[in-house]
């Protein structure tokens, strides 16, 4: 059967325009639509404006799914050095920052030019501005109806992304879409997100915020070794973030401040070479001075060291290597880098990212419940899984 178009793909973000690229580069007609008036906005914003756009680490570990093995197929296929080359071929300068991310030296800009310059030369009809108002099955393939006219086609991709940072474009879309076509949808939530609290703890984090220290985060078995910042509405940083999309509702996280030492028995030495040494001055010795003295404030463990007890060292110690704290919940995905959860993977292909059930229909990036880790992970996610679609639309 004659459709207008191969493919039609909703969502021109990463990983959308990867899979037109590529669904271009092999002949098929493609359209690619999308609602925004400016493109791939959530590529423009990253990185502070340079761009996260892979991580040299990246592999399966490194994501949370209901199914973790999900993502290896799409992540085999198409390599974090697969887009390097790509960028190199443009000759885009970037550098690694830490922990294998990879981050432009000029502009995110030069990333969605890129993508955009492959996009034309691949023969990818692009239309900004425009609604989707229903999708139906017709015999092989698919009817749209846009608010720029109707079209058909034979591979229909869902590429619009989660619910994180509405105010760039995020909506229900695409688990609409799923749910309308029976699959299955797995809760979505914010994540790579900061952790709210309130009462004592929320008037404690105010008059930290701005305090930062590298520190160990752990939920149940997840933990990660990376920056931790105080803020006015609770507590942010890299660590936060990376174990928020982990954090399940009304549970505890632990907080080591000063990883590899034993508090204790830093205090503990200093009571006995330095007596009249104050609590909060030694502890300032390895946490800054504003943290050091709100911990011996909620202790009520101040002054000389020579006159306070071990238990209230062990308490102070305590409070710094082994710090249960509830949070209340998250800034919510206002504020999200990600959303956790979307579309089932068990409905669909790990090798095509198609719909099990439905011939021609595929889903990509965020909007399927595979979510990355902080630092590249889910730009690698958007363009592994664009082209493993882009390979079979």
């Amino acid at each position: 059967m004659f459709h207008s178009y191969d493919v039609i793909i909703i969502g021109a973000g990463a990983a959308g325009l990867m899979c037109a690229i590529e669904a271009g580069k092999r002949g098929r007609r493609v359209w690619l639509i999308d609602h925004m008036t400016k493109i791939a906005e959530k590529i423009r914003i990253s990185g502070g404006g340079r761009c996260n756009f892979t991580n040299i680490y990246a592999q399966s570990q490194c994501y949370l799914s209901q199914n973790p093995h999900f993502c290896k197929s799409a992540l085999k296929q198409y390599t974090p050095q697969d887009f390097i080359a790509l960028v190199r071929k443009h000759g885009i300068a970037f550098h690694e920052k830490k922990l294998g991310q990879l981050f432009c030296d000029d502009s995110s800009r030069q990333i969605i030019n890129m993508l955009l310059t492959e996009a034309y030369q691949s023969g990818v009809k692009l239309e900004m501005q425009t609604r989707v108002l229903d999708i139906e099955a017709v015999p092989g393939g698919y009817r749209i109806k846009t608010s720029k006219g109707d079209q058909t086609c034979a591979s229909l991709v869902i590429a619009t992304g989660g619910l994180s940072i509405p105010k760039i474009g995020a909506t229900h879309f695409g688990y609409e879409t799923a749910r309308k076509f029976g699959l299955n949808v797995i809760r979505p939530r914010a994540g790579l997100v900061p952790l709210t609290f309130d009462g004592a703890l929320l008037e404690r984090c105010k008059t930290l915020s701005g305090v930062s220290i590298e520190a160990d985060v752990r939920y149940k078995k997840q933990v990660f070794a990376e920056g931790l910042l105080f803020t006015h509405r609770g507590l942010s940083g890299p660590s936060i973030l990376q174990i928020s999309s982990y954090w399940q509702d009304g549970e505890q996280i632990i907080v080591n401040l000063v990883p590899g030492t034993d508090i204790f028995k830093f205090l503990k030495d200093r009571k006995q070479s330095q007596p009249k040494l104050h609590a909060s001055n030694a502890l300032s010795e390895i946490l800054p001075r504003r943290l050091a003295q709100s911990v011996c404030d909620e202790q009520a463990c101040n002054g000389p060291l020579g006159g306070l007890s071990d238990t209230k060292l062990a308490a102070v110690a305590r409070v710094v290597n082994d710090w249960h704290i509830r949070p209340t919940g998250t800034e919510g995905y206002r504020t999200a880098e990600v959303t956790v959860g979307g579309i089932d993977t068990q409905d669909l292909s790990s090798q095509t990212m198609e719909a099990k059930k439905h011939p021609g229909l595929f889903f990509i990036g965020e909007v399927v419940d595979v979510t990355g880790h902080l630092g590249g992970f889910n730009f690698q996610w958007a363009w592994s899984s664009g082209y493993a679609a882009g390979q079979a639309v």
